[in-house]
């Protein structure tokens, strides 16, 4: 076994030579073959590169196919990169424009509560709403000023366009709104231009009844709403919504507060109303002046002197 493998090598170490040798020989050849100057030199290198060279091409196609993938990949990868930091970009961007419209929003709403015009004689606590407590069976939300800022039961909320409701229930730093949407609210309204005055009902829809209308003929939809002041519920001209006609074709009010983002409440301080004790005291017939009504009078029986009135007492 030991002389096999031996002889084997002395067999490939003179061919390795001489396939060494012969292809050094050829690569010399082909360098003087390419430096020789000559036309007929020229035209052999002609037409060996016209046979060499597609073979070349087709030899190095898959040499060029590898190299182009790779580079394909190259910018692939790049390309998914970029993609994936233009991805977190625009994350980014998006929680930043939700900020914004969140910020925006806050500052409309807030610029609407400066802007609305009411009774100069009217003050106000503005207050953020905390909490939404709407159900199918009350509709309320909560307020983060309470007894410590001077709220008191019954005071109008409004948002920066419309009425929203009445306070129900006063705690020392909370209080609760009860919206105009509620079923046990009412509120006495008057609808313009007609001047029709009616109770504005809430059933727990979004738009509450118009009910106990004296002439429901001169009531069109569209007609602005707004608060009567009757029984000194609400201060009076607080702007309610505009006539709607339902789908049970029925008067309802389509709300001018905008319910799905109520965040700031403006809560109205309401006057005191002044107590009446005794309603008689309301209608007093007026005196009659003397000069006007004494040709009108009858006459007073004349005057008797005392003599005479004496002596006939005494003649009876």
């Amino acid at each position: 076994m030991a002389r096999s493998g031996s002889s084997s090598e002395d067999y490939v170490r003179p061919v390795r030579r001489l396939l060494v040798g012969v292809l050094l020989i050829v690569l010399f050849g082909l360098f003087l073959l390419w430096r020789i100057d000559s036309p007929r030199v020229e035209r052999l290198r002609a037409s060996v590169v016209d046979q060499v060279v597609p073979r070349l091409e087709f030899l190095s196609a898959p040499v060029t196919g590898a190299a182009n993938m790779i580079a394909d990949f190259q910018s692939y990868s790049a390309l998914h990169e970029q993609n994936q930091q233009l991805r977190r970009e625009l994350q980014q961007m998006r929680a930043w424009r939700e900020a914004a419209l969140q910020l925006e929003q806050e500052n409309a709403k807030l610029l609407d509560l400066n802007n609305v015009r009411l009774d100069p004689q009217l003050t106000y606590v503005t207050g953020v709403v905390m909490a939404d407590s709407g159900s199918p069976f009350r509709q309320s939300v909560l307020l983060n000023v309470g007894r410590r800022d001077g709220i008191v039961n019954g005071w109008a909320a409004m948002d920066g366009i419309g009425l929203v409701g009445r306070i129900s229930g006063v705690g020392r730093t909370t209080a609760r709104v009860l919206m105009l949407t509620d079923s046990s609210s009412r509120v006495p309204v008057t609808i313009q231009p007609s001047g029709q005055r009616a109770i504005l009902a809430g059933d727990n829809t979004i738009y509450p009844l118009i009910d106990f209308l004296e002439n429901p003929d001169e009531v069109r939809p569209g007609d602005r709403v707004v608060t009567s002041g009757d029984g000194a519920l609400f201060p009076p001209d607080l702007l309610v919504g505009q006539v709607t006609l339902g789908s049970d074709r029925r008067m309802r009010l389509r709300l001018a507060a905008d319910y799905e983002r109520l965040e700031f409440l403006r809560v109205l301080r309401s006057h005191e109303t002044e107590g009446i004790a005794d309603p008689g005291d309301l209608v007093v017939p007026p005196e009659p002046e003397p000069e006007l009504f004494g040709p009108f009078l009858p006459a007073a029986p004349p005057s008797r002197p005392e003599g005479s009135a004496q002596a006939g007492a005494e003649g009876g």
